[in-house]
């Protein structure tokens, strides 16, 4: 076993974990604060200066509450369904390729903690998964109204995962892989439309349609506003996690702001061009590999930190759906929609050869 490698990846896994973790916290934050620019009303300002400190104020008093277990005969579930959504959430970032390569000390070293072949199957597959742990918890917390709140999550996240994988399938029939670094490779430097003024390379430009309706399914899968109904709080109290307190609470409210800062990760990777910028080949020959590679890194961050930024703008302007209204658009609009994007994808790949 290459130790070296090991702890490449140790330390990828641990800094990429710290930075999840970190952006989850802050999020909270930001989230509030854009909350009340938007709303004409005063933000946090009580701890530190401009209220910095508030999300660790927030993480101490998740830490200290009272861990109140309600009761249920699966005491085991209910606590096992926050620790499963949290797990998922933090997995998922094992594939994100968040920058090009470092080298340092001799070696090659690739800023991604697990570049598989199958990166895409293998996130669509974690998240997959993250659905049991929110069941797990609305059904073992022994209320009505976690329940219906889970019921309502789980079907809402299986139908936009349809339409979801749909439309990825449009994209991986132009880039011919299931690698995320590839597919960031494939979109590097510009073309060059019959003579026109050169353009990014970005899926974004190539895929519109398959850009949109995987947005709208993230919004979906991540249930953020206007598809918040699992936890819309007229209606079902606080939703799946109504019963759930200190730090378990905490786990399913982290997993919600991580899920957001991955999939805004993965828009960036899969349609403008992951960590790839204008003159990336011209600062790697003036200034340096490792200079261009770092500023790759920081493109990365400020496409993802934009996305998240996206997900508050439109919780703060969009109203809410009815739930016959989300699944009407997830079955009748935008399935079709996928399917139709990718019959016009491979009749276009066949009758230009490209």
């Amino acid at each position: 076993m290459d130790i070296a490698l090991f702890i490449e990846k140790a330390a990828i896994i641990l800094v990429v974990f710290g930075i999840t973790m970190l952006i989850a916290l802050y999020s909270t934050f930001g989230e509030r604060i854009f909350a009340s620019y938007f709303q004409d009303r005063l933000g946090p300002n009580r701890a530190g200066p401009g209220g910095i400190l508030q999300p660790l104020a927030d993480g101490v008093k998740m830490f200290t509450k009272e861990d109140f277990i309600p009761d249920t005969p699966n005491k085991f579930l209910f606590i096992f369904g926050p620790f499963l959504f949290m797990t998922t959430a933090l997995v998922t970032s094992s594939v994100i390729p968040w920058g090009d390569t470092l080298n340092l000390f001799g070696r090659s070293i690739v800023l991604q903690a697990a570049d598989i072949n199958v990166a895409v199957l293998f996130v669509f597959g974690v998240v997959s998964i993250g659905v049991y742990g929110i069941m797990l918890g609305g059904w073992a917390s022994n209320n009505k109204f976690s329940l219906l709140g889970a019921v309502r999550a789980s079907s809402q996240m299986i139908s936009y995962e349809v339409a979801m994988g749909l439309s990825i399938i449009a994209v991986l029939m132009l880039t011919g892989t299931l690698s995320l670094r590839s597919i960031v490779q494939q979109q590097h430097g510009f073309i060059d439309w019959s003579g026109s003024i050169p353009w990014f390379s970005w899926n974004v430009f190539k895929q519109p349609i398959a850009f949109m309706v995987f947005l709208i399914c993230a919004f979906a899968e991540t249930n953020r506003t206007p598809f918040d109904l699992p936890e819309c709080e007229s209606e079902l109290v606080g939703g799946y996690h109504t019963e759930y307190s200190s730090m378990k609470l905490g786990f399913y409210l982290f997993a919600e702001y991580i899920n957001m800062f991955i999939s805004s990760a993965l828009i960036a990777i899969i349609f403008f061009g992951g960590f790839n910028y204008p003159g990336m080949d011209w600062a790697s020959g003036h200034i340096g590999g490792n200079v261009a590679t770092l500023l790759g890194v920081g493109v990365m961050f400020a496409k993802t930190l934009f996305g998240i930024f996206f997900y508050m703008w439109v919780r703060w302007t969009v109203p809410r759906f009815r739930y016959d209204q989300l699944m009407n658009l997830g079955w009748k609009v935008l399935i079709p929609l996928s399917i139709a994007n990718i019959v016009v994808t491979g009749a276009v790949i066949l009758l230009t050869g490209k």
